[in-house]
């Protein structure tokens, strides 16, 4: 295992490039062209990242990152690259995997509960505008201030048809609840459960601890996403990695400016994250990934050109990697000197045409220095990776997950108490206290002043059963239907 210091060579020209571990966590990026080999510079960084005892995370979108627990030599042009490089102490290797999969097909089980999402990051999910988004934002307080969890998506729907069926008695504390948008809500959660949305959420929810995880030789684990099937849902797909990013910020610790980042997050298919954003939620990714550094982590975006990415995001990427990019177009061609204009230029270098050139792995490269000043760009070939480019067959992809360390755990779902089964009883409670109160009406023939007084004796008992703040609601629902019959 290296030293965790000793820089990460990652390219060589006529001289080696390398990342310095310390300015690892200042984030990257790795863009070009379909096909000019962005996921192999992807598999080498996580390799060296791992070397060092650094975990990583990354999506595999293609289904062709899965052969890393195995060392490589397959591959005839991975053997010619190394020879062209002069890459004498080369070893080829294998490295620690965990797989996930929200879908708990070819990895571990990923869930979330929908509290710990959110209403901002589930309003994109669903799709909602402004006025539903803030609608969905009210749904989440009152389930807080009533002290109802919401785990799954059975507890969201019910929580909002509550709050649907209440929205007289609630607008009154927290404002105008509009039926439309609860209606549009629930359409838009019955279609994310058509896509297998279901299974994204409940418990045991991922203690992101878990993929932070080294291996006994000192090997930070590697954590792939299964993605493929995820992909066939874009917004999804992007939204969900957002969410990773997001509890990474959240529950990780101010550790300052360390020797070594303590994770690393690859986010592919990045350009997907910003499509059809609000200005809201672009605000909160750019404050994440500026603020997020401090805690030791390093956010490396993968797109085809650096111009997916907001300006915010993109002047904090401060290690970068550029494949070819394609000038077919006018468009194209502004888009080509775009890109070369992100980079500190070298005198010795043409970019804006070098970017058009480049083979296949191929790439313009720049790093943070060990003052944390870019270096200039210089044209190189990506160093290979030491693992198997072959995909691992259905048998070696159970065998890594049956080793490991948390097999067993995410397996066993859990559906404990929450707002879902609690809203059903005092559902139940109602319909019970309307049975008896017709029951009491049939069975006497008191007048109506005391048919009121009969009814309050019932509804106080109930109050008194259910107890609860949602139970209380209720009971005024029952009030209210009981004398709006009176009128």
């Amino acid at each position: 295992m290296k030293a965790e210091t000793t820089p990460l060579t990652i390219a060589k020209s006529n001289e080696e490039i390398a990342i310095i571990p310390k300015m690892a966590n200042r984030h990257g990026l790795i863009a070009g062209a379909t096909g000019t080999g962005k996921t192999v510079t992807l598999r080498t960084l996580a390799e060296q990242f791992s070397s060092i005892g650094v975990p990583v995370f990354m999506a595999d979108v293609k289904g062709d990152l899965s052969g890393l627990p195995y060392p490589g030599g397959e591959n005839v042009r991975i053997t010619e690259r190394i020879e062209k490089l002069s890459l004498k102490d080369f070893v080829f290797q294998g490295y620690p995997v965990m797989f996930w999969d929200v879908f708990a097909e070819q990895g571990h089980p990923v869930r979330t509960t929908a509290s710990e999402m959110g209403p901002l990051i589930l309003s994109r999910i669903l799709g909602l505008n402004d006025i539903q988004s803030s609608v969905l934002t009210l749904v989440f307080k009152v389930a807080d201030d009533s002290g109802l969890l919401l785990l799954d998506l059975k507890d969201l729907r019910a929580m909002i048809q509550h709050v649907g069926e209440q929205a007289s008695q609630l607008q009154k504390q927290y404002g105008n609840i509009s039926a439309a948008s609860i209606g549009a809500i629930q359409r838009s959660l019955l279609n994310l459960e058509e896509q297998g949305g279901d299974r994204f959420f409940g418990e045991p929810a991922l203690n992101l601890a878990d993929m932070m995880q080294t291996d006994a030789s000192g090997k930070g684990f590697i954590n792939i996403l299964v993605a493929d099937r995820l992909m066939q849902s874009p917004k999804l797909y992007a939204t969900y990695l957002l969410w990773m990013l997001s509890e990474l910020f959240e529950d990780m610790p101010e550790v300052g400016d360390p020797e070594k980042p303590k994770f690393v997050f690859f986010f592919d298919e990045a350009h997907l994250l910003f499509n059809d954003s609000s200005g809201e939620l672009i605000e909160k990714i750019e404050q994440v990934v500026r603020l997020i550094r401090s805690k030791g982590i390093g956010v490396y975006f993968i797109t085809q050109n650096p111009l997916d990415l907001p300006d915010t995001v993109l002047g904090q990427l401060g290690n970068r990697i550029q494949h070819a990019l394609r000038a077919f177009t006018p468009k194209d061609q502004k888009a080509v000197k775009a890109a070369a204009e992100t980079f500190r230029s070298n005198p010795k270098l043409n970019v804006s045409k070098v970017i058009t050139e480049l083979e296949v792995g191929e790439a313009l490269v720049s790093v943070l220095d060990s003052k944390g000043a870019p270096t200039p760009v210089e044209r190189a070939y990506i160093c290979p990776p030491h693992s198997r480019l072959t995909p691992l067959s259905p048998e070696e992809r159970n065998g890594i997950i049956r080793k490991s360390l948390v097999f067993g755990y995410y397996e066993k779902s859990v559906d404990r108490e929450s707002a879902y089964e609690i809203l059903k009883e005092k559902a139940a409670q109602k319909e019970q206290v309307l049975q008896e109160v017709a029951e009491q009406k049939k069975q006497t023939k008191a007048l109506p002043s005391q048919t009121g007084i009969l009814v309050s004796a019932v509804a106080k008992s109930a109050a008194h059963a259910i107890g609860s703040q949602v139970g209380r609601q209720i009971i005024r629902g029952i009030l209210g239907s009981l004398f709006s019959g009176k009128k």
